[in-house]
């Protein structure tokens, strides 16, 4: 006895909320690493070593030395099928067109990055006109750049620009130099391909290589060799990943909570009709069975439309993130089985969990509601319901109360958005002992328009307080989310910036333009005080941080103990910085002054450091100093980040001038970019979804109170009069929705900006997008108008002399 149209408000969230997740999980499933193409015709690969890091910290393995990479490719040569060794070198080489770097595309990591020529038949690539570099001074570039063979090019490397010779072209992006010249610029190897003979097998050569590289390093075949991909790639795929694995679970939670709604506002709507069946002998565990196989029969076709409904556009939306920067450019779309087959899983399993409650509702029905011709409820919300809401409100303020005393803003962010789930959990159950006490607030503001529409308003919320709560439930899930998540986002963003602005003490910054950093001679143009990173590796299983990469800082230490206003001295001094032995730690290291410190530089070689001065937690923008002179000798490629200076100056090469505000704002900006499409991704699942279920409700409710409408008709209400009843109906319910979920909200964003005054030391700003949260609301009770009145308007169309019930009065 399933009703098409009680259950249409079901279906279509059901199909929605599947659609969503199905559309998820295909992109999931088609985010696997790409083997680069530079490398794609090596059938096996060997990469330096592992260097202890998180999957999500995305820096490099640790490299081999010459020395060592030498002996290796010696070793790999010897062995049955391999016709030839070729160590992999990468460095920074930017062409310079009109004395300028050319523009690249940020998310093409290789436009920027230069290779020997030997690399290239790694990937298959071919001059496509002109010789391949043999002599210093001689490149390869892309034919893209319309240079012509003999051309004389300047490249931008870490030194400073220096001019080359264009011997050939070749059909991709980068550029490639001298094989001895690659060697200068990246003595350090991460990856020695193996070129095989034709009858070869890759597997076993895999398996003799493995004993010659032994610990030392990973022997990679097949799609294993993904794991070479770009760093800046990688980067792109994983924060892609944790986006829909985002959107996945915020859009399983989100039609949970949906359908739940609705089949509760239905199973009030049935009340008579499920009294009827207890009075004919149905037992109470029969009526739980029938509604069970009503949300069964709605979940397995509302899952197979959604399935359809979200496969169809998941190629298209692939292009999107990729466009948005949230996939990298080799990102494509492939269709596998285990997505379709959670798909079509998650339509009857996100019903049944949806319709658990208004199961039991139904159960409890009496016989005796069969003989009611009122629709007053009858009953408070029960004990197990009361203590069910109270239970998940102290969770959430337990988790606000985590969120504020969070150590790291990744973690405060996970236990705000726990914090904000459960709390709107919470209110959702408990919001039909709350509907009452609100309407009362809003007492005056509803009884303005008319005193017997106010009356009749204000009245048919009071008596069907749980009606008004399921219709009121999606405006506060929308509204919370909403609130929280972009509310989250520009706080976070305003702190983080405002605390960096506060521990620089500088008139204005040089940033790279066009480019991933300022070289040598560009740092030499300004006259300022420059910080020159690399990543060193700590290979010491006891050394504290633990066996993973380092951030180390080539710094002049006078220039930048005058820049920095947090830096603090607990031990040593600052000023013993200098020779090519010497390093500042941080408190975190336990170490004191004199103690060695041996780390593995970019080069792979690994050098025996002498601290000479420790510094308080947080003093450094990264993990250690060194001086500037140590980082350039082991890291001929690294690329200065940022240059301080007291006065305004012009411009150097590949650089540009901002005052610190700006360099603040703009430290984080491709992150932060990131972080706010993934936002208004969120509010848009949420907030689409949540108008929608709004708008379903207000459909069904409309379609049950035609007769009631109808009788107000014939106690002499105009038309007109009826219309602005139901829309002032509609206004309240949102309005109702949008104060408990502004609440909701508001208790996780004090928690929030507890925590970040914690973090920066330093007051924080409640910063809440007034924009966003005035479109969201203004979506809900646009929805929620249009779908309460377009009904009631139809169904009263005739005068009520015409109605069924009665002539004119």
């Amino acid at each position: 006895m399933v009703s098409v149209r009680r259950s249409a408000s079901a279906f279509v969230a059901v199909a929605l909320g599947v659609a969503l997740v199905a559309a998820a999980t295909l992109l999931l499933a088609s985010g696997r690493p790409q083997v680069p193409d530079r490398l794609a015709r090596a059938a096996v690969v060997v990469q330096s070593p592992e260097a202890g890091a998180s999957p999500d910290s995305f820096v490099p393995t640790r490299p081999w030395s010459a020395e060592v990479a030498a002996d290796l490719v010696g070793k790999l040569t010897e062995l049955p099928g391999v016709v030839a060794a070729v160590p992999d070198r990468t460095f920074y080489a930017q062409p310079l067109v009109d004395g300028h770097p050319v523009a690249v595309d940020s998310r093409r990591e290789d436009a920027h990055q230069g290779h020997g020529w030997s690399s290239a038949q790694l990937g298959g690539l071919r001059t496509t006109a002109g010789d391949p570099p043999r002599r210093a001074g001689e490149v390869a570039v892309d034919r893209a750049l319309g240079l012509p063979i003999g051309a004389s090019v300047t490249l931008l490397t870490a030194s400073g620009p220096e001019p080359y010779t264009v011997r050939g072209l070749v059909a991709a992006p980068g550029v490639h130099v001298a094989d001895e010249v690659a060697a200068v610029l990246a003595p350090g190897v991460r990856a020695i391909g193996l070129l095989l003979a034709p009858d070869a097998d890759p597997e076993q050569v895999a398996r003799a290589a493995r004993g010659v590289v032994g610990g030392d390093g990973r022997v990679l075949t097949g799609d294993a060799r993904g794991a070479l991909e770009p760093r800046g790639d990688a980067r792109t795929r994983w924060i892609g990943m944790q986006v829909l694995t985002a959107t996945a679970a915020l859009a399983g939670f989100v039609t949970v909570f949906v359908v739940a709604s609705t089949f509760a506002f239905t199973a009030a709507q049935r009340r008579r009709e499920l009294g009827l069946l207890r009075a004919v002998g149905a037992t109470g565990r029969q009526v739980r069975r029938l509604v069970y196989a009503e949300a069964l029969a709605v979940g397995a076709g509302g899952g197979f439309v959604g399935l359809l409904v979200g496969a169809a556009p998941a190629p298209a939306m692939g292009r999107l993130l990729v466009d948005g920067g949230l996939e990298p450019a080799t990102f494509a779309v492939r269709y596998s089985l285990w997505p379709v087959a959670v798909s079509l899983v998650a339509g009857p399993v996100i019903a049944l969990l949806a319709v658990w409650s208004a199961s039991r509702r139904a159960a409890r029905v009496r016989p005796l509601e069969a003989l009611r011709e009122a629709a007053v409820e009858q009953r408070p919300i029960g004990r197990v319901r009361v203590t069910t809401g109270v239970l998940l409100v102290a969770a959430g303020i337990a988790l606000s109360v985590g969120t504020a005393t969070a150590d790291e803003a990744r973690i405060a962010a996970q236990y705000a958005l726990y914090a904000v789930m459960a709390l709107v959990a919470g209110a959702t159950v408990l919001a039909p002992a709350v509907v009452g006490p609100v309407v009362r607030l809003l007492r005056s503001p509803v009884r303005r328009p008319g005193g017997a529409i106010g009356m009749l308003v204000r009245g048919g919320a009071l008596t069907a307080t749980r009606r008004t709560a399921s219709i009121a439930a999606p405006v506060l899930l929308t509204v919370a989310f909403a609130v929280l998540v972009s509310g989250m986002v520009r706080t976070t963003t305003a702190a983080y910036a405002a605390g960096r602005a506060d521990n620089v003490n500088a008139g204005w910054i040089v940033v790279p333009e066009r480019g991933p950093g300022l070289s040598d001679a560009a740092v030499a143009e300004t006259g300022g005080t420059a910080l020159l990173p690399t990543t060193v590796y700590r290979t010491d299983p006891r050394a504290l941080p633990a066996n993973r990469p380092l951030t180390a800082l080539g710094v002049d230490p006078v220039g930048f103990a005058a820049a920095n206003r947090v830096l603090t001295v607990v031990a040593g001094s600052l000023g013993d910085l200098r020779g090519d032995d010497t390093v500042v730690v941080t408190a975190a290291t336990n170490l004191r002054p004199s103690a060695p410190y041996e780390v593995v530089f970019a080069d792979g070689r690994t050098v025996s450091l002498r601290v000479v001065a420790v510094v308080t937690d947080g003093s450094l923008p990264g993990d250690l100093l060194v001086p500037r002179a140590v980082v350039r000798a082991h890291d001929p490629s690294a690329l200065t980040s940022t240059v301080y200076v007291r006065d305004r100056i012009g411009a150097p090469l590949g650089g540009r001038v901002v005052d610190v505000a700006t360099w603040a704002a703009e430290a984080d900006a491709a992150e932060d970019r990131l972080v706010w499409l993934f936002t208004l991704l969120l509010i848009g699942v949420t907030a689409g979804y949540g108008a929608i279920a709004v708008a379903n409700t207000l459909l069904l409710a409309a379609a049950g109170r035609a007769a009631d409408l109808r009788l107000i008709r014939l106690a002499g209400a105009t038309r007109r009069q009826v219309v602005w009843l139901v829309t002032a109906e509609s206004a309240l319910v949102v309005l109702i929705g949008a104060l408990l979920g502004g609440t909701v909200a508001l208790v996780g964003l004090l928690s929030i900006r507890a925590g970040l005054a914690e973090q920066v030391g330093a007051p924080v700003d409640l910063v809440v997008p007034w924009t966003v949260v005035g479109a969201v609301v203004g979506l809900c009770l646009l929805l929620a108008v249009l779908a309460s009145v377009l009904p009631t308007w139809r169904a009263l169309r005739h005068r009520p002399g015409r109605s069924p019930l009665g002539t004119v009065g």
